[in-house]
This record gives structure tokens, C-alpha cells and sequence, in this order.
């Protein structure tokens, strides 16, 4: 989908004058941008500055790393809030409450927006798929200047220099592709650790999910680019790095030269550097042998595997679409456990969902119990337009569902805490993340299983891998000290 009034001669001519080529076209839109952006910031009398505000999962969060790198490029500073000349949300749909958010806070941008005529408004990621929502944005957010979706982030420069030159609100959203570009700039969050994306899209069409209609069908790189990209971060100092695709267990399926998930966790494996491999998510019905057999025999693997689960009913799995049952489930959480007696399992929990009744949910409350999650990510049931289980009988009333998820979350939390007590007293490797924001004489870091720790340091630690002793649980979380 395409909205544009006629262009400027100005702007007809720049684009006129585009390398076909796609990073070719993008790095001399780059190079427009950033004269133009210079222009402006002189007139200003100061940098152009920039914000992106990330909503959703960590594809969304690498997606807007790009994003960042190619404005970086393009002349404009980083902001630390929306007080910026080009702010960017990138979207999340996942549930209605990320949707809200984003509305929300575009009533605040219009008035930021007001005192500052330089300022320039952008939407992209899952959200701005969906049809119903683009109309919205034209009809009641018309201030918004550019709309863009989960496909053609790689043109962000050139959807740049369009906005740039535009008195118009550019909305540009294609419905699918398979294209990948790779060679993109990328301001990294953080120096130690990075994702990498595998894969993008999905193709399960889980019956209450958005995600494959918004990200498209699932589409691999090839591993040649993934283990490139990964050699040149760990020459960079990246140490950890977090494979990232709807489904990673799927990786490989559609390529020339089909490889599995577990091989190419072999490969990373191999590259100096790289001290630890984390990746998400899992899906069941794809976790193979193989791969818990690598996992069992890595010493980088971390041992951390998030499995969603989102219910323990059988029946109500079936409806989900998930294509796996309660006992193919346990049966695959019992071979992990197996050969990985000292992984954390973590998962996705659905309460509410369409049709749910008291009995399906005592059998996820006692698959939870069965299972003993280190933790789990519970959620009400959200609704979403477009998806099959939007329109199915018997939604469950609210109040059942809060009642049903208080209990599930107060079972949970005592499990986890019971989980993670059992570390106090060991020795771990923790992998420095920051100076800890409450106490300026600790940092904090993860242990390989993804627990919390933190300890006595300073920021000179942060991103190296330190010994410390697990002195006292605090049921989340651990103080230790220093070995």
C-alpha cells in the first residue's frame, strides 16, 4: 500500500537519479539525507537530533538498531527522550495494550511537535501492517509524517529523503517480501552482546497470533551472511550474541541448501570470540534431538531454553493450532531435562484464552507445576482483529480470567523462587551487563541460565565474564561476591 500525493520537482529528480542496485540505492540515500539533514541542523543553530522508541519483542528491537544506524549515517544524534527533531516508534502488535500505548503517546508527540518546526513524526513495525490501523493514523493522527511497515525497513533511507523532502504524510507498506538485505548499518545497544536475526516471518498461524499475517511468511538467511555478520561482531567485541527468528527451530527449511538449526548453532559455535549463544524462541513441534543433543555437548550454548507452552490443555492446544499436545510437551521437557539436567526452562503462558474452561486451566496450572518453569511469561488472552480466535464463541468473561491468572502468576513465582534458591551457596560465571541502577558499588549481569546477579564492581567490568560467588537469593535475583 502506497499513499503519496504528486512529488516535487526537487524530489522527482533525486529520485530519478537512484542506483538500482538495493545497498547502492540505500547508501546514496543515505548521502542525500545527510546534506539535507546538515542544511537543517544550520539552520537550527544545533544538531538534528533523533529518537526511536522501541515497542515489542527483541526482532523489533534489532530492527530498530538499523533504523538507528542508518539516521546516524544521515547526520542526526541520538536522543535520550521524544524531545527529539525525528522521533520513531517502532511498533508491536502483538497484544492490545502495546497498540494503546503507541496512540497514547502520539497525542503527546502532536504537541511536542507544535513548539518545534523541525520535528518529524514516523511509525513502522507490526502495527502499521494492519489495514484498520493505517487508516486510523491518516484519518486522526494526520501530523504523523511518514508510515512504514515490518518489510521494507531496508529502504529506510530512501523513505527518509521522501519524508525530507515532503510536506505530505508518505505511508508505504508492502503486504509481503522475500527480500533480504544484508550489509545495512547498525548502532548496536550494547557492545558485549548483539542479536542476529535467522530468520524472519512465520509460518504456524497460531489461531489467537498476528505475527504471520504482520511479518509475512517465514523466510531464512543464508549462514554464510549469519556467520559473517557474527565473525565481524566478535571482532568488534561482541561476546554474546542471541539468535533471534519467530521460530528458530525451523531455520534452514527454505533455503538452496537446506541446513538445520542445530548445525548452525555448530558453526557459531566455532567462531573465537564469541564466549556465549543465546536464541529465541522455540517452537515445540520443531525441537529436535539434534538439537538437544548439540546443546548437551556445547560449551557456549548457554543453558537457557525458552519453550511456550501457552497451555496445558490439550484440547485447547489443538484449537490454538499449535500442532503439539500436553504429552508430546512433557515428553520433549523430559528428554531435555535428560540430557540438559541443569538448563532453565522458561515459557509463554495464554490465560483466557477462547473456550477455556476451569478444567483446561487446572491442567496448564498442573503442567506448570509438573514442569517447574525456572520462569514464565503469563498473559490475558488479547483479542486481535484478524486472527482466527478474534471471532470465536465462548470468550471467557474478565473476571474469570483475572481470577485465573492471579492464580497461575502466585504459582509461577513460588516455583521460581524455589527454582533459583537452589543456586545459593554455588560458584557461577556472570556476564557483567551494567552498573546496577539502585546501587551505584554493584554491577549486574546474567549467569548462563539468564538468572540475575549482582555484585560488587565497577563499570570497567561491564561486558566481561566474571567468577562470582551466589552469596544470598533474594528470590528473583542474587547477591554474590567476587571470587
Amino acid at each position: 500500500m502506497s499513499k503519496k500525493k504528486i512529488i516535487n520537482t526537487r524530489l522527482t529528480a533525486i529520485l530519478e537519479a537512484a542506483p538500482t542496485e538495493d545497498l547502492d540505492r540505500q547508501d546514496y540515500f543515505i548521502k542525500v539525507a545527510k546534506e539535507e539533514v546538515a542544511k537543517r541542523s544550520e539552520a537550527a543553530g544545533r544538531p538534528m537530533t533523533c529518537c526511536v522508541n522501541t515497542f515489542g519483542c527483541q526482532m523489533n528491537a534489532r530492527d530498530s538498531e538499523k533504523i538507528l544506524g542508518v539516521l546516524e549515517k544521515a547526520g542526526y544524534v541520538e536522543s535520550e527522550d521524544e524531545h527529539a527533531d525525528f522521533v520513531i516508534y517502532n511498533t508491536c502488535t502483538v497484544r492490545e495494550n502495546a497498540c494503546n500505548r503507541v496512540y497514547g503517546r502520539l497525542g503527546y508527540l502532536s504537541t511536542l511537535k507544535k513548539k518545534n518546526e523541525f520535528m518529524k513524526i514516523a511509525l513502522c513495525g507490526c502495527m502499521m501492517q494492519e489495514e484498520h490501523v493505517r487508516e486510523k493514523i491518516h484519518q486522526s493522527y494526520p501530523f504523523v509524517d511518514l508510515v512504514f511497515g515490518t518489510h521494507n525497513i531496508y529502504k529506510f533511507a530512501e523513505l527518509l529523503v521522501e519524508m525530507l523532502f515532503s510536506d505530505f504524510q508518505i505511508v508505504e507498506v508492502v503486504e509481503g517480501s522475500n527480500k533480504i538485505v544484508e550489509e545495512l548499518p547498525i548502532v548496536r545497544k550494547y557492545s558485549y552482546k548483539s542479536g542476529v536475526n535467522i530468520t524472519f516471518g512465520c509460518n504456524n498461524f497460531c489461531s489467537y497470533c498476528i505475527v504471520p499475517y504482520v511479518r509475512g511468511r517465514e523466510k531464512s538467511r543464508e549462514p554464510k551472511d549469519i556467520i559473517r555478520e557474527i565473525e565481524k561482531l566478535a571482532s568488534d567485541g561482541v561476546v554474546e550474541v542471541m539468535l533471534l527468528g519467530q521460530n528458530v527451530n525451523s531455520y534452514g527449511k527454505g533455503l538452496a541448501d537446506p541446513i538445520t538449526f542445530a548445525e548452525l548453532l555448530q558453526e557459531v559455535e566455532k567462531i573465537d570470540g564469541i564466549e556465549r549463544i543465546r536464541f529465541m524462541t522455540s517452537h515445540p513441534k520443531d525441537l529436535s534431538d539434534e538439537l538437544i543433543e548439540v546443546m548437551a555437548n556445547s560449551k557456549k550454548i548457554c543453558r537457557h531454553l525458552h519453550l511456550p507452552v501457552q497451555s496445558g490443555s490439550s484440547r485447547i492446544l489443538k484449537i490454538m493450532n499449535r500442532h503439539y499436545d500436553r504429552e508430546h510437551y512433557l515428553n520433549l521437557v523430559k528428554k531435555i531435562r535428560e540430557k540438559l539436567p541443569d538448563v532453565a526452562l522458561t515459557t509463554d503462558i495464554i490465560v483466557g484464552f477462547p473456550g477455556e474452561t476451569e478444567e483446561d486451566f487446572l491442567e496448564t496450572l498442573s503442567l506448570v507445576k509438573e514442569v517447574e518453569y525456572d520462569s514464565a511469561f503469563t498473559f490475558i488472552y488479547s483479542k486481535r482483529t484478524g486472527t482466527p480466535a478474534a471471532s470465536m464463541p465462548d470468550q471467557v468473561p474478565e473476571d474469570v480470567v483475572k481470577d485465573r491468572f492471579d492464580r497461575l502468576l502466585k504459582e509461577v513465582q513460588e516455583i521460581s523462587e524455589k527454582r533459583a534458591r537452589a543456586y545459593e551457596g554455588q560458584d557461577a560465571t556472570v556476564l557483567v551487563e551494567s552498573v546496577n541502577e539502585q546501587d551505584a558499588s554493584l554491577v549486574t549481569g546474567r549467569m548462563s541460565n539468564n538468572l540475575l546477579v549482582h555484585f560488587p564492581g565497577d563499570k570497567d567490568l561491564i561486558g566481561k565474564l566474571v567468577d562470582v560467588h551466589l552469596d544470598t537469593c533474594k528470590g528473583f535475583y542474587f547477591l554474590g561476591s567476587r571470587k
